[in-house]
Parts: C-alpha cells; structure tokens; sequence
C-alpha cells in the first residue's frame, strides 16, 4: 500500500475545527515562488500549481521508468500547500490579493535527494511540455504553531483566524509571524469539484510563548 502523508501524519493533515497547537518537524517540498493574485486566469500561480503536480507525480512514478532512487517507496502525492504574505505586513490583506507573495508547495518523501529531484524537474519539463526552472526543492522546519481547519471560501479565513488568535492569548503564546516564519495554508478539497462553502483549509501560523524574543 501506498505511503499517505494525510494518514500517517495525521496531527498535521487533520485538523480540528478549533485551534490547536502543533510542533512541525523539518519536511522537504517541491515549491514554486511567485507574487499575484492565484485566482488569475492563466496566472502565475496557476502555472506554478501545474508544475509542482507534474514534478511530484515524476518522482511517484519513477518506479516504472529507468531512473532509480534510493531509498523509494510508493506514496499518495499529498496536498497542495502554500506560504503566504504581503511585504511590510504580518496579516495578509485578503482584499488585495495582487499583493499577495506566495511559496506555493507539496510535500515529497525524505529519500528525495538534490540530484533526484533536478532529475524529476528536468523529467517533468520534457514530458509535460512546461517550464520547470523556478521548481526547487525546499526543507522547511516550521517548529511550533497553531493551526485550525477552516470550512468555507478563503475570503471568509479571517473568522478562523480570530478564533486563534483568541485561543493564543488564553493559553499564554503570541504569533511569531516573519518574513522566516510564514501564513501556512493546507488545501484539503478540490476547489474544482467542491463548492465554496464546503471547501476545507488547514490554517497553520508560526507561535512563540509569551513573551519571548521573535525568532
């Protein structure tokens, strides 16, 4: 059976529909970094979202080619994720979204090597037809956080996130929000096939204890 991110890391791909805190170890992504509205017919991150599915599933299915990687075993490419900001912010402004910067990612397996991977976007790029250039491969360690499963559109976020942000000064932590330490958003529903109202969205943001020095 194919490894599933979603079931055997379940504290960081199911989340509860009322905050809770989570320490996320160091995981390898393949990301696309860009600026502007996603919802931009033909835009930049849509054109970003396609090549991150079309490395991940290169390496998921390398088994049948001839290109070998060690360490492999057969796993559920995961959900798209994404980092999000504004410069000169520490809350995203949903209202503007041209203003947005973004790191849009999918988790890979560990056993993905540098080498591996510029294999897989090389791979990709020839046999999907798209430019593969700005994909890298990426370790984030997002260490301490609270995060939320928000149910509707995304422009409604700011309702889950008041919620943390409440849960945050109840329980003696702070929002360690940076340029380092980023808006983590996880989307577990295909905005294609599901409406908006029911689309499910882990939100993630970086905490620190009271008091203590921004890292």
């Amino acid at each position: 059976m194919a490894f599933d991110f979603k079931t055997e890391y379940r504290a960081f791909y199911m989340a509860a529909a009322k905050p809770e805190v989570v320490t996320v170890p160091a995981a390898k992504y393949v990301a696309v970094r860009g600026q502007g509205d996603p919802n931009e017919p033909g835009g930049a991150y849509k054109a970003a979202v396609a090549v991150l599915y079309a490395v991940a599933y290169t390496i998921k299915m390398s088994k049948l080619g001839d290109h070998r990687i060690d360490g492999y075993f057969d796993f559920v490419v995961p959900p798209l994720e994404g980092f999000w900001w504004q410069d000169g912010a520490d809350r995203l402004n949903l209202a503007d979204k041209a203003a947005f910067q973004w790191i849009a990612v999918i988790r890979l397996p560990d056993f993905v090597t540098e080498a591996d991977f510029r294999w897989a976007a090389q791979e990709a790029a020839r046999k999907k037809k798209l430019d593969c250039s700005k994909a890298e491969l990426l370790t984030i360690d997002e260490g301490l956080c609270v995060q939320i499963l928000h149910i509707g559109p995304f422009d409604a976020e700011a309702g889950s996130i008041a919620l943390m942000d409440e849960y945050l000064k109840e329980h003696g932590y702070e929002n360690d929000i940076s340029p380092d330490r980023l808006h983590h958003e996880i989307y577990l529903s295909d905005a294609r096939k599901v409406a908006p109202e029911q689309w499910r969205t882990i939100i993630r943001h970086p905490i620190r204890q009271k008091g203590e020095s921004q890292t």
